[in-house]
Order: C-alpha cells, then sequence, then structure tokens
C-alpha cells in the first residue's frame, strides 16, 4: 500500500455464483473470501461491509414499492468498504477477491465527502445540465 492519503471506497459485490460450481465449492470460496476480508481489516485496507436481503422497497416521489426488483436482486448482492490511496489501488486489492473466480463482479465507487451542491456536477446531475467541458 502507498502512503499516499487514504480514500474510502465502495465496493458493490454484483452477480450470481457460477451455475456450475456445487454448495460445496461456493461455501469454499465464501469462508476464503472471510479469511481474506478479516485480514485486509486487519492490516487497515478494508472495513467490515454487510449482505444485502431479497427484500427491497423503492420509494419514489409516486409511491412506495414491494421488492425485490430482479434488476437489483441480481446484481448486488452486499457492500464492503476498502481504503486505498486511488481507485487503482482499490481496484487491485478487490482483484484478490476469492469469489471473482466463481462469478461474482464488484462495482467500486469512491465515495465522495463533501456533502452535495447543486452547482456541482455528480452522479444526480441531470443529463440536461452536463456541461461539455467536464
Amino acid at each position: 500500500m502507498s502512503n499516499a492519503p487514504q480514500s474510502e471506497f465502495l465496493v458493490l459485490s454484483r452477480g450470481r455464483w457460477d451455475e456450475d460450481l456445487s454448495e460445496d465449492e461456493i461455501q469454499a470460496a465464501i469462508d476464503d473470501f472471510y479469511a481474506w476480508h478479516a485480514r485486509l481489516v486487519d492490516e487497515g485496507k478494508m472495513r467490515t461491509g454487510q449482505r444485502l436481503k431479497r427484500d427491497a422497497r423503492r420509494v419514489s416521489r409516486d409511491a412506495v414499492t414491494d421488492g425485490p426488483f430482479s434488476e437489483s436482486r441480481e446484481v448486488i448482492g452486499g457492500y464492503w468498504h476498502v481504503l486505498a490511496a486511488s481507485l487503482d489501488e482499490a481496484a487491485a486489492i478487490m482483484t484478490q477477491n476469492p469469489t471473482l473466480a466463481c462469478g461474482l463482479e464488484f462495482e467500486i465507487r469512491q465515495i465522495e465527502p463533501e456533502r452535495a451542491d447543486a452547482r456541482v456536477v455528480s452522479n444526480e446531475t441531470p443529463v440536461a445540465r452536463l456541461r461539455p467541458d467536464r
């Protein structure tokens, strides 16, 4: 790990286990993951995260809708936190995740420490307001 200041990255666990794996093979990958994760927490490279349950609610200005929502349930199974100096370093850490070999994937996003500001381009900025220079 570099000596640069650490940022926190949210890791979303995506995908499903490979269809051809036995329960024992999946459990072995899960056990390997938790051992790998515990080591990285001890080393200060990760923080804890959690699995996500299947039941969900979607809240919009129009309604509260019961889940699970197939598009979400199929792709997001849990979240974790990586501490790294850069997105590339966070990705390098996640390439060592034992569950990659079994079909899971990970989306890594740096956590923005500042409060939201309508004048600053963000993930929520309407497309029509995005400037070409950004």
